[in-house]
């Protein structure tokens, strides 16, 4: 949806219920449906800040198969995921949880210093100014609340943000 169109939509939904409460006139209408995009005002995220809650963790110990715990207010939310083949983890860097790091915004792909410097957003680096990790994985099976997979790049009990099907 463009934004042209998602204001003109946003303006009409305001206009009919305005409308309904008869708190417009006709002049003011007009003026609402004229807005140019220039004149949408952008809400500046920069110093915003978000609570995410962990609803599991990743069970990655040597010589165990690797699962995904999911915490119990959670399990509801695996219903039918045994249909699931594939899963994307969103889950989140926390060892490397420092000011230091999370102010680091260009590496050395692979900690190799032969490799040219670049920006952590066009790496797979785990030093990042929000360490949101992603990693799509094989389901080999579900029981309860674990959901045993392949293979995930996450060590043991990192936590886990969501889950979404592929």
């Amino acid at each position: 949806m463009t934004e042209s169109r998602r204001d003109f939509l946003a303006g009409s939904a305001a206009l009919a219920a305005a409308g309904a409460m008869g708190a417009l006139g006709a002049e003011h209408a007009e003026a609402e449906n004229t807005k140019t995009d220039a004149e949408v005002t952008k809400t500046d995220y920069r110093n915003t800040t978000y609570t995410v809650r962990p609803i599991g963790r990743v069970s990655n110990r040597k010589g165990k198969p690797v699962q995904l715990e999911i915490y119990e207010p959670y399990i509801p939310g695996l219903l039918r995921f045994e249909h699931c083949k594939r899963v994307m983890v969103v889950w989140w860097f926390h060892k490397n949880d420092t000011a230091k790091k999370r102010g680091i915004l260009k590496v050395h792909p692979r900690g190799n210093k032969k490799n040219p410097l670049t920006g952590v957003f066009a790496t797979h680096s785990p030093c990042r100014p929000n360490l949101i990790a992603l990693t799509t994985c094989k389901v080999l099976s579900v029981k309860g609340g674990l959901i045993t997979i392949e293979s995930i790049d996450a060590f043991d009990d990192t936590p886990i943000l969501d889950l979404k099907s592929v």
